[in-house]
Formats: structure tokens, sequence, C-alpha cells
């Protein structure tokens, strides 16, 4: 089993920005891939950027410029800092991680709210 919290959700005005993170432990192989998506009101979840066990990242259309992942590998910690953020931007935003084998772990979510 593996447990994911995150941390850094809030209210901010657009342009602003925050940094999210994401602390795993529990049963946590090498290789994996942890990942951040976001959910808006009566919106479908979508994938906001992952980063691989050997640093590769990915970002969506929407957000690449803007928002940087990262990951302490020493402590399976996640974070994402997002910049020039957006009222659209607005979400609750989860940490996931998905090892081979297992189906993808979720956090409990953050809120994240950017006023115009």
């Amino acid at each position: 089993q593996v447990q994911l919290v995150e941390f850094g959700g809030g209210l901010v005005q657009a342009g602003g920005s925050l940094r999210l993170s994401c602390a795993a432990s529990g049963s946590i192989f090498r290789v994996n891939v942890m990942g951040w998506f976001r959910q808006a009101p009566g919106k479908e979840r979508e994938k906001v950027a992952t980063i691989a066990h050997g640093g590769y990242t990915e970002y969506s259309d929407s957000v690449r410029g803007r928002f940087n992942i990262s990951k302490d590998f020493t402590k399976n910690t996640l974070f994402l800092q997002m910049n020039n953020l957006k009222p659209e931007d607005t979400a609750v935003y989860y940490c996931s991680l998905r090892q081979v084998g297992q189906s993808p772990y979720w956090g409990q979510g953050t809120q994240v709210t950017v006023s115009s």
C-alpha cells in the first residue's frame, strides 16, 4: 500500500504563484511514475504533469511553461511549482503514483483557487 498526502493549496490572485507538495510513503517501488492531476467542477480529471523515475517529465499543453514538476527522489516527495496562475487553473489538484502491477494511488486532493 502507498499513502499520498498533498500540501500547499490555497487562494491566489491571477498572475500569482503556488507550490504544491506531495509526501509519498509505504511500499514504493524504485521504478514508478508520479504526477499531478486536477479536476475542476463539472469536468473530468485531467493530467497536469508527470515525472518518471529517471526524471523524464511531461506537461499538459495548458500548463507547459508556467508549471514545473520536480521530485526529491530520496524522500519520495513530489512538488508542483505553479507560476502565472490563471482562473482556469482553479481545481482540486491530486497527487498520483503508478507502479507496475498495481492500480494508481491517489492523494486526497488539495484545492487551488485563482481569482481574477
